[in-house]
């Protein structure tokens, strides 16, 4: 490395610039260890909760809006899941009960921290909040998503609008949902906060908004995991262990390539 004067620098290489690789590629940072760890205990908190409130549910498979469940036209019944599918395995209210408290205590404090250290490093206003430009470039992101095209080049190193938006009301909308329903049908929290009861406008209410709240959660990881595999699952994982993460060369996608019209005078060259 040399200074502007042509002569050696003694500034020891940034840990964490890009790296070339061959044919054009380019290793960048992505995800620092705190990240790592947060997601990661993220995946396996969400896990267990909606194993052990699958069977939490298997109680009683019906849903009702209001303050009783009257046992007659539910607003939704679900079907039995299979019980590889449960935590514990088999009809277990209250072993499910405590496995599903447990994780919702790692799954708040995982969380808070999360969202403290990226306030704290400012990880949120760069890589989270849309921009004036993004929010103008929704339309043509989601005719991209509709094509399942997907830039890997420069592009990919920043989120795309629907990626912020999406992430944010994860963590600004549903997230919490999930969180003020559950407590506000725990039976030790009604005792010193039970006005969540009427918030919510009843605990069926409560019940029924934390059951579309793990749906959402469950249709945001479905998506989730399908992107990730689409676009590169060795490259995605790699940068979800080591926080690196490869840039392909320019006008590199994941999917279909886009069709271009030809121009209007393009014929046979004969």
């Amino acid at each position: 490395m040399t200074d502007i004067a042509g002569e050696p620098s003694t500034e020891p290489p940034k840990p964490h610039a890009d790296r070339p690789l061959s044919r054009g590629r380019t290793d960048t940072w992505r995800h620092p260890a705190w990240v790592r760890l947060a997601h990661w205990l993220n995946v396996a908190a969400v896990v267990v909760l909606i194993m052990s409130g699958l069977n939490i549910l298997l109680a009683h498979p019906h849903l009702y809006w209001g303050v009783r469940s009257t046992f007659a036209d539910p607003w939704l019944s679900t079907p039995t899941p299979p019980d590889w599918l449960l935590i514990p395995q088999g009809r277990n209210l209250a072993e499910a009960r405590n496995w599903h408290f447990l994780f919702a205590w790692i799954f708040v404090l995982n969380g808070l921290a999360y969202l403290l250290l990226g306030l704290i490093t400012r990880r949120f206003g760069r890589r989270m909040w849309p921009t004036p430009a993004d929010l103008k470039g929704f339309g043509p992101a989601v005719v991209e998503h509709a094509r399942f095209h997907f830039p890997t080049d420069d592009h990919a190193r920043a989120y795309n609008v629907i990626q912020k938006l999406t992430y944010l009301a994860m963590i600004l909308i549903v997230l919490p949902m999930m969180l003020i329903t559950g407590l506000s049908m725990s039976p030790g929290f009604n005792a010193v906060g039970g006005v969540l009861l009427d918030l919510m406008g009843g605990r069926q209410s409560a019940r029924t908004l934390h059951f579309i709240s793990a749906g959402l959660i469950v249709g945001f990881i479905v998506i989730h995991v399908g992107l990730v595999i689409w676009t590169g699952l060795f490259n995605n994982m790699r940068s979800m262990f080591t926080g690196w993460f490869v840039i392909e060369p320019p006008g590199s996608t994941a999917g279909p390539k886009l069709r271009r019209k030809p121009p209007a005078d393009a014929g046979d060259a004969s």
